[in-house]
């Protein structure tokens, strides 16, 4: 797991995502704003 954390944070797949979520439940949720992001946070916070 470590030697692919490595590898993917210096070799990013496609898409503009900055952030995200640990839901968890193992999923997660990813945010292209910050925005976006604070608000996923609420909603998991909240519950939903």
């Amino acid at each position: 797991r470590g030697k692919a954390a490595l590898l993917a944070a210096v070799q990013p797949g496609p898409g503009k995502a900055l952030y995200f979520v640990a839901r968890g439940d193992g999923s997660s949720q990813f945010s292209e704003t910050l925005d976006e992001h604070n608000r996923a946070v609420n909603k998991y916070q909240r519950g939903q």
